[in-house]
Formats: structure tokens, C-alpha cells, sequence
């Protein structure tokens, strides 16, 4: 590994040091989000794709009160059709607004060859990362639920922690590289074949781990830690090649290879895996049902397939003065990091999501321990996935203008209801089979709960948009995005231990007369045990409502008091008070 000479990060900087662009180091998703299932309580919720901060034009005039000539910052305007010099020609006599206008006007140019074979291979780098995460996130919680608590199933989902805190390494993946190879696929070509290798090494005994995951769970919470982490570190490296691989006027589709990569992986894993596995599903169509290790060997050789075909794509060189150093851009998270403002978003960040995290953690998780099936919960989450896109629009739209985060604050009213909703749904769920009109019900209620969400990301996503310090862009918007994410993490682990600790289980053998307290009867696992003792589990206190209660309670509070307060506080800030320097 070589170390690059150091650089104001995530900026390039050129050889005159005259001309200074935001250019991102990487981009979060992070993922998972916006067009992720929100309506399913899958962890991939919490983890956002952020947009990308656009290369900003700096044109003739002051800007943020610095003019041309005052030190690092020079003319630097996109043009199409004319020539630099014969466009500033032509904008002579003009005033300053109507010169920018017509500066930054040209013809839209047709997606070259280059620009086409980037986008299919951006899209192919990020659907390898949706194999694992689907997985993890998606349909493992699923299948573990027969046999394990609901405190076990904390411990597993741990493993989604890496992904919302990628940003700790991602200045290592930026500033460690061999040249003879190319910065990104120094990082991309190794995390993939270890990927695949470790999937490879898991579906081996795949059907054993789950069958007894008891005994295995730390193992597997392992393994799946590892595999997420390995993900999280190829998309820190994805994101930064991005912005060389695709031209200027084209960097904006580089979310949406992510988006389309990410999601159509994720949804293989998630929604698709979980119906052919199902065995009623294979029963009901015919076909041969897919087990968990042969899927995961298909994505390992997915996963290898794709490594050696990037073998044989070429990497361009960076230019002279493009290297960044780990140490600066560390220093420049620490000073986005001292900003006043900035502690308090973050802080608002992390708690944001309390309301409605029972729901999201374990509502559908309660759902199919009362009967739902895995099938029927794929078709659910299938039909919901066209309304997010749908959403992601209306969002974009009513974020415009100078309030931003209007559509989030209005939208924490309708997640709170609806996470009510949802609850109550639980506790009302009849016994199967399920009818038509319960089954509509529920896919409505997914639908609006991955609505209002979309809606709510898209206004602090473009909030983010504008108060990032276009100079530092990259890191500003991976630094929020973080916490955004871990907003909805790290509830998810104490809402899981806490369904265990306040729901009161007993195992009751009427023949010999006796009553155990058995902690096992929260799993199915625990309940057919004690069926085989001739005894039947009977659940005296749910710990799912209490926690529901618990969380929606908070949440009202928050919101109320001290979530739409400070978010209209911030939204008056001006932009000017979130920069770095």
C-alpha cells in the first residue's frame, strides 16, 4: 500500500492550486433508503442513500463573499455549446444574474460511450453490495425468528451497525491504494472476492446454522458483521471512483446506479429470496424450493464473475494534486464537527426516529410469529416498491424553495399514526389463513408508511444539500448521513432486548399440573419445545406493546417539544453559519 501526498480533502486540488471544485470523497447511502422498504421493519430502513453534492460553477461574480482574484478561488464555468472565451463574450452588457443565467445555458450533449459503459458497470458494483445486505438486513431476521427470542435477535442485528458508521474508515479507503492497480479497485477487487469467498464459506453450512441458530448466533452475528463491513468499505470505494468514472454534466446519475444496484440486489436477497424459500410458495407453484445455501453460493459466484471482468477494465490514472491524505480529511471532519449548528442537526438526527422504532424493529417481525407468511410479506413489500419511487419524486418536488424541512416535519404526524396503526394491527391480527381485505389492509399500510418515509428523507435530504459547505462537500453530507442512519440503528437492538424483558411467557403442562416460566416461549423454537413436553405457552404480558408505548410516547414528546422547534430554528440559520471556515 502507498500513502498519497496530502490534500484539503474531499476537494481536488490542481497542480496551479487555483481552481477548487466540490468534489465528494463518498456518498452515503446509505441505502438503503429512500427507495428502500420502509414500510418493511427491515434495518435497511435506517441506512440512506444520500444525493451527491454537484460540482458547484463559480462564475464571474461574488459569491459567498469572496470574488475572482481573492486568493484560491477563480472563474470556473460548465459550457456546451460555445467556447469559454466566446460565451464571456457574448455575455457582455448583461447584468450579473442575467450573465449567470446565460452562462450556465448550452445544448444538452448525448451520453457519450464511455458515460454509458460507466453507468452499466456503477450499477453491477452496487447490486453486489445488495446480495449481503439483503440478506443481513432483509431476510435473516426473518428466518431466525422461528427459533430464536427476541434478544438473541438483537445480538444478530448488530450486524447492520457498519454500514451507518463507514465514515469512521472511509478516509483510509480514500488515501490507501497501489498505483499500479488504481485507487478504487485496489479496495473493490480485494473486498469482493473476499466477499464471495466468505459467502461461499457460509452457505457450507448454511442449513446447519439455521436450523439451530441458538448455538451458533454469535458466529453468525459474526460472519454477517463481517460481510456488512466488507460491503460498507466497496461502497466507500464505488462512491469515490464514481466521480471519475462518469463526466461532469453525467455525475448526477451516479445516485441513481446506486439506487438501481442497490435496490435490485437488495430485493433479490429480500423480497424474491424469501418467497422461493418459502415452502408453501414452492408447494403452491411447483417449482423447487430455494434454500438459503444455494442462494448465497450464486452471489459468491455473482460476486466472483464481477471481480474478474473488473480485472479487465482500466482505471484512469488520477491527475497530479488529486491525492488526499487521511490526516486532513480527518481534521476536516473535526471542524465540521465544532460547528454549533452542526451538533445540534446531529443530535436532533440521532433521535428523530424513536417514535417509530417498535414498529420498524419488530412489528413485522410480531406479524409473522401470528401467522403472516413469509410469501405473503415479499408480495407486500413488492407491490409498496413502485409507491417509493413515486414518493422519492413528490419529495424532490416539495423540497424546493427555502423550507426544506417542511415535508420532514410534517411527515413525523402520519409515521406516528401509522406506527399506531401498526401496533394496534398486531394485537388485532386474526388467525389465519389471512382474508383478502386484512391482507389489502396491511399492503396500504406498507405503502403509506414507505410514503410518508420517502417523503421525510427527501427533505432532509435536500436540507443537507443546502447547508453543506460546498467547499467540503463530500465529507459535510457523509458526516450527516451518518447520523441520519444511526438514528434509526441504534434503537433497534434495545427495542428487540426490551420485547424480551417485559413480556411474560409460561410454559403450562396441564397433565402434570405444573406452570414454568420459560423465557424460551418468546421464540417458535421455544414454543414447540414445550409443545413437546405436552405443555402449551401461554404469553401473559407482551413485551411488544409496552416497548410500542414506550417508543410512540417518546416520540410524541420529542416531536412536540423539541424535534419541529429546533428544526424550524435551524431551517432560519443562514447558510452562511454552517460553513467551515
Amino acid at each position: 500500500m502507498s500513502t498519497t501526498s496530502p490534500a484539503d480533502p474531499p476537494r481536488r486540488r490542481k497542480k496551479n492550486n487555483k481552481s477548487k471544485r466540490n468534489t465528494p470523497a463518498t456518498s452515503d447511502d446509505d441505502a438503503m433508503s429512500r427507495h428502500n422498504p420502509r414500510g418493511t421493519s427491515t434495518s435497511l430502513e435506517s441506512i440512506a442513500i444520500q444525493p451527491r453534492t454537484p460540482k458547484t460553477p463559480l462564475t464571474s461574480h461574488r459569491v459567498n463573499g469572496w470574488t475572482p482574484g481573492d486568493g484560491d478561488a477563480t472563474d470556473e464555468v460548465e459550457m456546451s455549446l460555445l467556447g469559454e472565451e466566446e460565451r464571456r463574450q457574448a455575455a457582455d452588457g448583461l447584468s450579473i444574474e442575467e450573465e449567470q443565467e446565460y452562462l450556465s445555458q448550452g445544448e444538452k450533449r448525448p451520453m457519450s460511450t464511455k458515460d454509458k459503459r460507466a453507468l452499466g458497470l456503477l450499477i453491477v458494483l452496487y447490486l453486489i453490495q445488495g446480495f449481503p445486505l439483503g440478506l443481513a438486513l432483509g431476510s435473516l431476521p426473518f428466518l431466525l425468528r422461528e427459533h430464536l427470542s427476541y434478544s438473541q435477535l438483537a445480538i444478530f442485528s448488530l450486524a447492520s451497525y457498519p454500514y451507518s458508521l463507514k465514515l469512521l474508515w472511509s478516509p483510509i479507503v480514500d488515501s490507501l491504494f497501489f498505483p499500479s492497480i488504481g485507487r478504487r479497485k485496489s479496495w473493490i477487487i480485494p473486498m469482493q472476492l473476499i466477499i464471495g469467498t466468505l459467502m461461499f464459506a457460509i452457505s457450507l453450512n448454511a442449513e446447519e446454522f439455521m436450523n439451530n441458530p441458538s448455538e451458533h448466533i454469535y458466529s453468525l452475528s459474526a460472519a454477517w458483521t463481517a460481510l456488512v463491513t466488507l460491503s460498507a468499505t466497496q461502497d466507500i470505494a464505488v462512491d469515490g471512483w464514481a466521480l471519475t468514472l462518469l463526466s461532469q454534466e453525467n455525475l448526477p446519475y451516479a445516485s441513481t446506479c446506486q439506487t438501481i444496484g442497490l435496490n435490485t440486489g437488495y430485493f433479490a436477497s429480500f423480497t424474491v429470496f424469501l418467497a422461493l424459500n418459502s415452502e408453501s410458495f414452492s408447494q403452491r407453484w411447483g417449482i423447487p424450493r430455494l434454500y438459503l445455501g444455494t442462494y448465497m453460493q450464486f452471489c459468491a459466484v455473482m460476486s466472483f464473475a464481477v471481480t474478474i471482468w473488473l480485472l479487465f477494465v482500466k482505471e484512469d490514472k488520477e491527475t497530479e494534486g488529486e491525492d488526499l491524505s487521511i490526516k486532513s480529511v480527518y481534521g476536516t471532519m473535526w471542524n465540521i464537527c465544532k460547528l454549533k449548528h452542526v451538533q445540534v442537526l446531529c443530535l436532533l438526527h440521532l433521535f428523530a426516529k424513536i417514535g417509530w422504532a417498535a414498529s420498524d424493529a419488530a412489528t413485522q417481525l410480531k406479524m409473522v410469529e401470528k401467522g403472516l407468511g413469509r410469501e405473503d410479506l415479499a408480495i407486500a413489500v413488492l407491490i409498496d416498491f413502485p409507491f417509493q419511487m413515486f414518493a422519492g419524486w413528490v419529495a424532490g418536488r416539495w423540497s424546493r424553495g427555502d423550507k426544506p424541512l417542511r415535508p420532514w416535519m410534517i411527515a413525523f404526524w402520519p409515521r406516528l399514526l401509522l406506527a399506531l396503526a401498526a401496533t394496534l394491527t398486531v394485537y388485532w391480527f386474526p388467525t389465519p389463513p389471512i382474508s383478502i381485505g386484512f391482507f389489502t389492509l396491511l399492503i396500504v399500510q406498507t405503502v403509506l408508511g414507505s410514503f410518508a418515509g420517502t417523503v421525510q428523507f427527501g427533505g432532509i435530504s435536500a436540507f443537507h444539500t443546502r447547508i453543506a459547505d460546498p467547499v467540503v462537500g463530500g465529507t459535510y453530507m457523509t458526516l450527516l448521513a451518518t447520523f441520519t442512519n444511526l438514528g434509526g440503528t441504534w434503537p433497534r437492538y434495545f427495542v428487540l432486548k426490551g420485547v424480551d424483558m417485559f413480556t411474560i411467557a409460561t410454559c403450562q403442562i396441564k397433565e402434570q399440573g405444573l406452570t414454568v416460566k420459560a423465557a424460551e416461549c418468546v421464540s417458535d423454537h421455544g414454543k414447540a419445545a414445550c409443545t413437546e413436553l405436552g405443555g402449551e405457552c401461554v404469553t401473559e404480558r407482551d413485551g411488544y406493546y409496552i416497548v410500542s408505548a414506550i417508543c410512540l410516547v417518546l416520540g410524541m414528546v420529542s416531536v412536540i417539544f423539541h424535534m419541529i422547534p429546533t428544526a424550524r430554528k435551524l431551517q432560519a440559520v443562514p447558510p452562511a453559519k454552517w460553513r467551515v471556515s
